[in-house]
Protein backbone atom coordinates (compact mmCIF):
# COMPACT_ATOMS: atom_id res chain seq x y z
CA UNK A 1 0.00 0.00 0.00
CA UNK A 2 1.23 3.57 -0.55
CA UNK A 3 1.37 6.05 2.39
CA UNK A 4 -1.26 8.33 0.97
CA UNK A 5 -3.54 5.01 1.27
CA UNK A 6 -2.62 3.83 4.33
CA UNK A 7 -3.24 7.18 6.00
CA UNK A 8 -6.36 7.35 4.29
CA UNK A 9 -7.22 3.86 6.15
CA UNK A 10 -6.03 5.20 9.81
CA UNK A 11 -8.41 7.83 9.12
CA UNK A 12 -11.10 6.42 8.36
CA UNK A 13 -10.92 3.33 10.64
CA UNK A 14 -10.01 6.12 13.58
CA UNK A 15 -13.15 8.13 12.65
CA UNK A 16 -15.35 4.98 12.48
CA UNK A 17 -14.10 3.71 15.65
CA UNK A 18 -14.48 7.15 17.26
CA UNK A 19 -18.09 6.98 16.05
CA UNK A 20 -19.48 3.67 17.25
CA UNK A 21 -17.55 4.58 20.78
CA UNK A 22 -19.34 7.72 21.04
CA UNK A 23 -22.84 5.92 19.94
CA UNK A 24 -22.49 2.51 21.78
CA UNK A 25 -19.79 2.90 24.15
CA UNK A 26 -19.64 6.19 25.44
CA UNK A 27 -16.05 5.33 26.98
CA UNK A 28 -13.34 8.60 26.61
CA UNK A 29 -12.64 8.63 23.12
CA UNK A 30 -9.31 7.19 23.33
CA UNK A 31 -9.38 4.47 25.92
CA UNK A 32 -12.82 3.50 23.47
CA UNK A 33 -10.69 3.68 20.39
CA UNK A 34 -8.07 1.32 21.35
CA UNK A 35 -10.15 -1.05 23.22
CA UNK A 36 -12.48 -1.57 19.61
CA UNK A 37 -9.36 -1.57 17.62
CA UNK A 38 -8.10 -3.97 19.93
CA UNK A 39 -11.18 -6.04 19.68
CA UNK A 40 -11.69 -5.63 15.57
CA UNK A 41 -7.90 -6.94 15.87
CA UNK A 42 -8.35 -9.98 17.76
CA UNK A 43 -11.54 -10.64 15.86
CA UNK A 44 -9.53 -10.82 12.50
CA UNK A 45 -7.03 -12.82 14.23
CA UNK A 46 -9.59 -15.41 15.03
CA UNK A 47 -10.66 -15.29 11.54
CA UNK A 48 -7.43 -16.34 10.12
CA UNK A 49 -8.33 -19.73 11.39
CA UNK A 50 -10.78 -20.01 9.01
CA UNK A 51 -9.92 -16.77 6.33
CA UNK A 52 -6.15 -16.97 6.26
CA UNK A 53 -6.24 -14.20 3.86
CA UNK A 54 -7.90 -11.54 7.21
CA UNK A 55 -5.05 -11.93 9.03
CA UNK A 56 -2.44 -11.61 6.54
CA UNK A 57 -3.65 -8.44 5.56
CA UNK A 58 -3.81 -6.92 8.80
CA UNK A 59 -0.01 -7.84 9.56
CA UNK A 60 0.69 -6.27 6.16
CA UNK A 61 -1.25 -3.17 6.88
CA UNK A 62 0.71 -2.94 10.32
CA UNK A 63 3.99 -3.90 9.08
CA UNK A 64 3.71 -0.96 6.34
CA UNK A 65 3.12 1.15 9.29
CA UNK A 66 5.79 1.00 11.51
CA UNK A 67 4.68 2.54 14.38
CA UNK A 68 7.90 2.72 16.66
CA UNK A 69 9.04 5.01 13.21
CA UNK A 70 5.37 6.64 13.66
CA UNK A 71 5.33 7.36 17.01
CA UNK A 72 9.01 8.62 17.46
CA UNK A 73 9.39 9.89 14.43
CA UNK A 74 6.08 11.45 13.85
CA UNK A 75 3.53 11.77 16.00
CA UNK A 76 5.42 12.51 19.74
CA UNK A 77 6.68 15.29 18.90
CA UNK A 78 3.39 16.91 18.08
CA UNK A 79 1.63 15.40 20.96
CA UNK A 80 3.95 16.59 23.60
CA UNK A 81 3.77 20.19 21.97
CA UNK A 82 0.79 19.95 21.71
CA UNK A 83 0.41 18.91 25.64
CA UNK A 84 2.90 21.39 26.65
CA UNK A 85 1.34 24.17 24.95
CA UNK A 86 -1.71 23.97 27.91
CA UNK A 87 0.59 23.89 30.66
CA UNK A 88 -0.01 26.76 32.73
CA UNK A 89 4.09 27.93 34.07
CA UNK A 90 3.01 29.31 37.22
CA UNK A 91 0.78 26.25 38.08
CA UNK A 92 4.38 24.18 37.10
CA UNK A 93 6.55 26.26 39.27
CA UNK A 94 4.80 25.46 42.09
CA UNK A 95 4.58 21.88 41.09
CA UNK A 96 8.35 21.78 39.75
CA UNK A 97 10.47 20.21 43.16
CA UNK A 98 7.78 17.20 42.38
CA UNK A 99 7.79 16.91 38.97
CA UNK A 100 11.43 17.03 38.32
CA UNK A 101 11.61 14.36 40.83
CA UNK A 102 9.65 12.14 39.73
CA UNK A 103 10.92 12.78 36.49
CA UNK A 104 14.13 11.92 37.33
CA UNK A 105 15.06 9.94 40.11
CA UNK A 106 11.38 8.37 39.92
CA UNK A 107 12.19 7.38 36.56
CA UNK A 108 15.40 5.62 37.48
CA UNK A 109 14.19 3.80 40.75
CA UNK A 110 11.06 2.01 38.87
CA UNK A 111 13.66 1.33 35.72
CA UNK A 112 16.08 -0.39 38.22
CA UNK A 113 12.54 -1.93 40.10
CA UNK A 114 11.42 -3.49 37.35
CA UNK A 115 14.50 -4.49 35.73
CA UNK A 116 15.57 -6.66 38.79
CA UNK A 117 11.99 -7.99 39.57
CA UNK A 118 11.25 -8.77 36.05
CA UNK A 119 14.10 -10.41 36.00
CA UNK A 120 13.94 -12.69 39.26
CA UNK A 121 10.48 -13.55 37.96
CA UNK A 122 11.59 -14.37 34.42
CA UNK A 123 14.14 -17.30 36.25
CA UNK A 124 11.92 -18.47 38.17
CA UNK A 125 9.51 -18.97 35.31
CA UNK A 126 12.34 -20.90 33.35
CA UNK A 127 13.20 -17.98 31.27
CA UNK A 128 16.50 -17.07 30.02
CA UNK A 129 16.75 -13.33 29.60
CA UNK A 130 19.59 -11.55 30.51
CA UNK A 131 19.80 -8.60 32.99
CA UNK A 132 20.40 -5.54 30.86
CA UNK A 133 17.41 -6.51 28.85
CA UNK A 134 15.22 -6.58 31.62
CA UNK A 135 16.29 -3.20 32.38
CA UNK A 136 15.56 -1.84 28.84
CA UNK A 137 12.23 -3.22 29.59
CA UNK A 138 11.94 -1.17 32.86
CA UNK A 139 12.96 1.85 31.08
CA UNK A 140 10.73 1.41 28.10
CA UNK A 141 7.69 0.95 30.68
CA UNK A 142 7.76 3.73 33.14
CA UNK A 143 7.35 6.61 30.80
CA UNK A 144 3.84 7.96 31.78
CA UNK A 145 0.45 8.61 29.14
CA UNK A 146 -1.84 10.96 31.19
CA UNK A 147 -4.38 11.82 28.17
CA UNK A 148 -6.91 9.56 29.09
CA UNK A 149 -6.78 10.39 32.30
CA UNK A 150 -6.50 14.33 32.45
CA UNK A 151 -9.74 14.33 30.76
CA UNK A 152 -11.40 12.27 33.45
CA UNK A 153 -9.90 14.85 35.74
CA UNK A 154 -10.81 17.69 34.03
CA UNK A 155 -14.50 16.74 33.38
CA UNK A 156 -15.16 15.77 37.64
CA UNK A 157 -13.36 19.03 39.32
CA UNK A 158 -10.38 17.17 40.76
CA UNK A 159 -7.90 19.68 42.09
CA UNK A 160 -5.69 21.55 39.97
CA UNK A 161 -2.49 20.54 41.50
CA UNK A 162 -3.00 16.62 40.78
CA UNK A 163 -3.69 17.75 37.25
CA UNK A 164 -0.46 19.47 37.19
CA UNK A 165 1.71 16.55 38.78
CA UNK A 166 0.13 14.36 36.22
CA UNK A 167 0.87 16.35 33.58
CA UNK A 168 4.31 18.05 34.12
CA UNK A 169 5.56 14.46 35.04
CA UNK A 170 4.36 12.89 31.72
CA UNK A 171 5.90 15.85 29.52
CA UNK A 172 9.32 14.99 31.59
CA UNK A 173 9.33 11.96 32.27
CA UNK A 174 8.80 10.90 28.42
CA UNK A 175 11.60 12.34 27.41
CA UNK A 176 14.10 11.04 30.26
CA UNK A 177 12.85 7.90 30.10
CA UNK A 178 13.31 7.27 26.10
CA UNK A 179 17.26 8.65 26.87
CA UNK A 180 17.08 6.35 29.98
CA UNK A 181 16.30 3.59 27.75
CA UNK A 182 18.53 4.54 24.87
CA UNK A 183 21.44 4.79 27.56
CA UNK A 184 20.78 1.01 28.38
CA UNK A 185 20.61 -0.05 24.95
CA UNK A 186 23.78 1.19 24.47
CA UNK A 187 25.31 -0.83 27.35
CA UNK A 188 23.25 -3.73 26.07
CA UNK A 189 25.26 -3.04 22.14
CA UNK A 190 21.86 -2.48 20.88
CA UNK A 191 20.96 0.07 18.28
CA UNK A 192 17.18 0.68 18.17
CA UNK A 193 15.49 1.64 15.45
CA UNK A 194 15.14 5.58 15.81
CA UNK A 195 17.17 8.34 15.05
CA UNK A 196 18.95 9.92 18.39
CA UNK A 197 20.50 6.78 18.99
CA UNK A 198 24.13 7.52 18.45
CA UNK A 199 24.99 5.92 21.93
CA UNK A 200 25.60 1.87 20.89
CA UNK A 201 29.67 3.06 21.56
CA UNK A 202 28.23 3.52 25.10
CA UNK A 203 28.99 -0.40 25.55
CA UNK A 204 32.64 0.68 24.99
CA UNK A 205 32.36 3.38 27.30
CA UNK A 206 32.55 3.43 31.02
CA UNK A 207 29.99 4.55 33.70
CA UNK A 208 31.40 7.78 33.15
CA UNK A 209 30.32 8.31 29.34
CA UNK A 210 26.98 7.01 29.95
CA UNK A 211 26.26 10.06 32.31
CA UNK A 212 28.16 12.57 29.87
CA UNK A 213 25.77 11.07 26.97
CA UNK A 214 22.20 11.12 29.55
CA UNK A 215 23.66 14.84 30.32
CA UNK A 216 23.81 15.69 26.37
CA UNK A 217 20.62 14.42 25.38
CA UNK A 218 18.71 16.37 28.80
CA UNK A 219 20.75 19.42 28.73
CA UNK A 220 20.89 19.74 25.32
CA UNK A 221 17.57 18.83 24.51
CA UNK A 222 16.17 21.40 26.97
CA UNK A 223 18.03 24.15 25.73
CA UNK A 224 17.30 23.39 21.83
CA UNK A 225 14.19 23.80 23.05
CA UNK A 226 14.33 26.95 24.35
CA UNK A 227 16.58 28.56 21.62
CA UNK A 228 13.84 27.26 18.61
CA UNK A 229 10.82 28.50 21.12
CA UNK A 230 12.90 31.67 21.44
CA UNK A 231 13.14 31.72 17.68
CA UNK A 232 9.21 31.24 17.02
CA UNK A 233 8.24 33.77 19.90
CA UNK A 234 10.43 36.94 18.36
CA UNK A 235 8.77 35.78 14.75
CA UNK A 236 5.25 35.22 16.40
CA UNK A 237 5.40 38.78 18.77
CA UNK A 238 6.90 40.43 14.79
CA UNK A 239 3.66 39.65 12.76
CA UNK A 240 -0.33 39.68 13.40
CA UNK A 241 -1.60 37.17 10.84
CA UNK A 242 -3.27 33.53 12.64
CA UNK A 243 -2.43 31.58 9.91
CA UNK A 244 0.89 32.75 9.28
CA UNK A 245 1.34 32.12 12.63
CA UNK A 246 -0.36 29.16 13.40
CA UNK A 247 2.15 27.81 9.85
CA UNK A 248 5.15 28.42 12.70
CA UNK A 249 4.04 27.41 15.26
CA UNK A 250 3.34 23.92 13.28
CA UNK A 251 7.41 24.26 11.37
CA UNK A 252 8.64 24.95 15.10
CA UNK A 253 7.21 21.30 15.87
CA UNK A 254 7.68 19.85 12.64
CA UNK A 255 11.58 21.45 11.88
CA UNK A 256 12.47 21.44 15.77
CA UNK A 257 11.72 17.86 16.29
CA UNK A 258 13.45 16.40 13.03
CA UNK A 259 16.34 18.96 13.84
CA UNK A 260 16.85 18.07 17.45
CA UNK A 261 17.19 14.28 16.53
CA UNK A 262 20.10 14.88 13.63
CA UNK A 263 21.70 16.68 16.30
CA UNK A 264 21.41 13.42 18.75
CA UNK A 265 19.75 15.21 21.39
CA UNK A 266 16.35 14.85 23.16
CA UNK A 267 13.97 15.72 20.69
CA UNK A 268 10.77 15.10 23.11
CA UNK A 269 12.30 17.68 26.09
CA UNK A 270 12.82 20.29 23.19
CA UNK A 271 9.17 20.41 22.01
CA UNK A 272 7.79 20.49 25.93
CA UNK A 273 10.26 23.49 26.53
CA UNK A 274 9.13 24.79 22.94
CA UNK A 275 5.68 24.48 23.88
CA UNK A 276 5.80 25.61 27.69
CA UNK A 277 7.49 28.99 26.00
CA UNK A 278 5.21 29.67 23.11
CA UNK A 279 1.90 28.16 25.65
CA UNK A 280 2.60 31.46 28.13
CA UNK A 281 5.22 33.73 27.03
CA UNK A 282 4.22 33.47 23.33
CA UNK A 283 0.21 33.30 23.68
CA UNK A 284 0.49 36.43 26.60
CA UNK A 285 3.19 38.67 24.97
CA UNK A 286 3.27 37.79 20.94
CA UNK A 287 -0.36 36.89 19.89
CA UNK A 288 -3.67 38.99 19.53
CA UNK A 289 -6.64 37.39 20.93
CA UNK A 290 -7.75 36.42 17.74
CA UNK A 291 -4.47 34.73 17.26
CA UNK A 292 -4.98 32.88 20.41
CA UNK A 293 -8.36 31.36 19.81
CA UNK A 294 -7.14 30.17 16.40
CA UNK A 295 -3.93 28.86 17.45
CA UNK A 296 -5.35 26.79 20.75
CA UNK A 297 -8.12 24.90 18.54
CA UNK A 298 -5.38 24.42 15.71
CA UNK A 299 -3.49 22.34 18.53
CA UNK A 300 -6.55 21.20 20.68
CA UNK A 301 -7.86 19.66 17.09
CA UNK A 302 -4.38 18.52 16.29
CA UNK A 303 -4.34 16.73 20.21
CA UNK A 304 -7.54 14.93 19.52
CA UNK A 305 -6.71 13.56 15.97
CA UNK A 306 -3.27 12.59 16.95
CA UNK A 307 -4.30 10.61 20.02
CA UNK A 308 -7.12 9.24 18.01
CA UNK A 309 -4.71 7.64 15.61
CA UNK A 310 -2.02 6.94 18.01
CA UNK A 311 -4.69 4.53 20.67
CA UNK A 312 -6.00 3.25 17.05
CA UNK A 313 -2.46 2.24 16.43
CA UNK A 314 -1.84 0.65 19.47
CA UNK A 315 -4.97 -1.60 19.69
CA UNK A 316 -3.96 -2.78 15.96
CA UNK A 317 -0.30 -3.30 16.59
CA UNK A 318 -1.46 -6.33 18.85
CA UNK A 319 -0.79 -8.58 15.93
CA UNK A 320 2.54 -7.90 16.13
CA UNK A 321 2.90 -10.15 19.51
CA UNK A 322 3.66 -13.72 19.06
CA UNK A 323 1.07 -15.50 20.97
CA UNK A 324 1.66 -18.60 23.58
CA UNK A 325 0.35 -19.63 26.54
CA UNK A 326 3.37 -19.57 27.98
CA UNK A 327 3.91 -15.98 27.92
CA UNK A 328 0.86 -15.21 29.86
CA UNK A 329 2.38 -15.57 33.46
CA UNK A 330 5.17 -13.37 32.32
CA UNK A 331 2.12 -11.12 31.01
CA UNK A 332 0.10 -10.53 34.27
CA UNK A 333 3.28 -10.79 36.55
CA UNK A 334 4.64 -7.73 35.05
CA UNK A 335 1.47 -5.79 35.52
CA UNK A 336 1.96 -6.41 39.16
CA UNK A 337 5.65 -5.58 39.10
CA UNK A 338 5.44 -2.73 37.04
CA UNK A 339 2.65 -0.98 39.67
CA UNK A 340 4.40 -2.04 42.67
CA UNK A 341 7.78 -0.03 41.25
CA UNK A 342 5.33 2.79 40.44
CA UNK A 343 4.14 2.73 43.67
CA UNK A 344 7.87 2.71 45.83
CA UNK A 345 8.81 5.47 42.94
CA UNK A 346 6.31 7.28 43.79
CA UNK A 347 5.81 7.12 47.28
CA UNK A 348 9.40 6.78 48.44
CA UNK A 349 10.40 10.80 46.78
CA UNK A 350 6.79 11.98 47.89
CA UNK A 351 7.46 10.75 51.87
CA UNK A 352 10.41 13.09 51.77
CA UNK A 353 9.29 15.67 50.34
CA UNK A 354 6.55 15.82 52.48
CA UNK A 355 8.95 16.65 55.48
CA UNK A 356 8.80 20.12 53.23
CA UNK A 357 5.55 20.82 51.86
CA UNK A 358 2.20 19.74 51.73
CA UNK A 359 0.87 17.41 49.51
CA UNK A 360 -3.04 17.68 47.89
CA UNK A 361 -4.75 14.09 50.21
CA UNK A 362 -4.63 10.26 48.19
CA UNK A 363 -1.76 12.43 46.31
CA UNK A 364 0.29 9.49 45.65
CA UNK A 365 -2.17 7.08 45.38
CA UNK A 366 -3.55 8.65 42.37
CA UNK A 367 -0.30 9.70 41.24
CA UNK A 368 0.23 5.79 40.92
CA UNK A 369 -3.16 4.68 39.53
CA UNK A 370 -3.12 7.29 37.02
CA UNK A 371 0.28 6.83 35.40
CA UNK A 372 -1.05 5.13 32.41
CA UNK A 373 1.39 3.45 29.75
CA UNK A 374 0.83 4.00 26.26
CA UNK A 375 2.30 4.83 22.90
CA UNK A 376 5.59 5.13 23.47
CA UNK A 377 6.26 2.32 25.61
CA UNK A 378 5.03 0.01 22.60
CA UNK A 379 7.16 2.33 20.29
CA UNK A 380 10.41 1.74 22.02
CA UNK A 381 9.53 -2.27 22.66
CA UNK A 382 8.82 -2.64 18.78
CA UNK A 383 12.22 -0.67 18.08
CA UNK A 384 14.44 -3.69 19.51
CA UNK A 385 12.81 -5.72 16.86
CA UNK A 386 15.78 -5.31 14.48
CA UNK A 387 18.52 -5.61 16.75
CA UNK A 388 17.15 -7.69 19.90
CA UNK A 389 14.77 -9.90 17.45
CA UNK A 390 17.72 -10.76 15.96
CA UNK A 391 20.29 -11.53 18.86
CA UNK A 392 17.81 -13.04 21.53
CA UNK A 393 14.45 -13.55 19.53
CA UNK A 394 12.72 -15.33 22.42
CA UNK A 395 13.71 -12.37 24.87
CA UNK A 396 11.99 -9.74 22.47
CA UNK A 397 9.38 -11.48 22.34
CA UNK A 398 8.88 -11.93 25.89
CA UNK A 399 9.55 -8.08 26.86
CA UNK A 400 7.19 -7.13 23.96
CA UNK A 401 4.37 -9.22 25.33
CA UNK A 402 4.73 -8.18 28.51
CA UNK A 403 4.67 -4.37 27.09
CA UNK A 404 1.41 -5.14 25.27
CA UNK A 405 0.00 -6.74 28.61
CA UNK A 406 0.81 -3.29 30.99
CA UNK A 407 -0.45 -1.19 28.02
CA UNK A 408 -3.38 -2.55 27.83
CA UNK A 409 -4.16 -3.04 31.49
CA UNK A 410 -3.52 0.19 32.32
CA UNK A 411 -5.63 2.06 29.60
CA UNK A 412 -8.72 0.10 29.89
CA UNK A 413 -8.69 -1.03 33.36
CA UNK A 414 -6.59 2.01 35.34
CA UNK A 415 -8.30 4.54 32.96
CA UNK A 416 -11.85 3.49 33.68
CA UNK A 417 -11.06 3.07 37.36
CA UNK A 418 -9.69 6.35 37.81
CA UNK A 419 -13.10 8.58 38.08
CA UNK A 420 -14.46 6.02 40.47
CA UNK A 421 -11.25 6.15 42.83
CA UNK A 422 -11.39 10.01 42.70
CA UNK A 423 -15.33 9.93 43.76
CA UNK A 424 -14.07 7.28 46.90
CA UNK A 425 -11.42 9.47 47.69
CA UNK A 426 -13.61 12.45 47.63
CA UNK A 427 -10.90 14.51 45.19
CA UNK A 428 -14.08 15.75 42.47
CA UNK A 429 -16.02 18.75 42.54
CA UNK A 430 -18.82 17.38 40.26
Amino acid sequence: MEWFEIAALVTTLAALFSYLNHRLLGLPTTIGLMAISLVASLALVGAGYVWPGAEVHLRELVAHIEFDKTVMHGLLGFLLFAGALHVDLGDLAEQKAVIGVLATVGVIISTALVGTATWAMAGALGFEIRFIHCLLFGALITPTDPIAVLAILKSLGAPKSLETKIAGESLFNDGVGVVVFLAIAGVAGLTPGHEGTAHAAASQTGAGEIVRLFLLEVGGGVAFGLIVGLVAYRMLKSVDNYQVEVLISLALVAGGYVAANRLHISGPLAMVVAGLLIGNHGRALAMSARTREHLDTFWELIDEILNAVLFLLIGLEVVALSFSWNYLGPGLLAIVIVLAARALAVAAPLAIMARFRSFTPHATTVLVWSGLRGGISVALALSLKATLGRQAPASFELILFMTYAVVVFSIIVQGLTVAPLLRRLQLTER
